[in-house]
């Protein structure tokens, strides 16, 4: 026996219908740029440290892969030039993962490339729509906050 939901049942709706539209846009944003250098997990990637280095166990967590796989990712943008290992100050056994200048170049050129794409994108919306969006925006932004909190 299943016990009832302590949600309202529209909150429960409302979660569902905002869980698919982050899942979908998350594979459209994906395919967004397949002629770009960085895959979206390396950009992923580099978008995380690029205000501040990362164990490699904490990049592992927010990209939700094991750390072994983030090793890997690691590696391959390390032998680019696009991140450095460095040791961490607040732990002498671990090292933090830190962009490079290229890694930082790298991002801002994919960033100006998938803007340019998402803002075609938005051009077919309503002017109404725009606004929804924009207004929707901060929301979205404490419900992130908010979690990784």
């Amino acid at each position: 026996m299943t016990s009832a939901s302590p949600f309202d049942p529209r909150l429960l709706d409302l979660a569902q219908e905002f869980r698919e539209s982050l899942r979908l846009g998350v594979y459209m944003f994906r395919r967004l740029d397949p002629e770009g250098e960085l895959t979206a997990a390396q950009l992923s990637l580099l978008s995380m440290i690029s205000d501040g280095g990362l164990r490699v166990g904490d990049i592992a967590k927010n990209l939700g892969i094991k750390v072994p796989s983030a090793t890997e990712q690691i590696i391959k943008l390390e032998r680019a030039g696009l991140v450095s290992r460095q040791p961490d100050v607040n732990d002498s056994r671990a090292v933090q993962v830190v962009i490079t200048k290229a890694g930082s170049a790298a991002v801002e050129s994919a960033n100006q490339r998938r803007n340019a794409m998402v803002a075609e994108l938005l051009q077919e919306l309503s002017s109404d729509e725009v606004e929804q969006l924009a207004a929707a925006l901060p929301i979205i932004s404490k419900l992130n906050s908010s979690f990784q909190n």
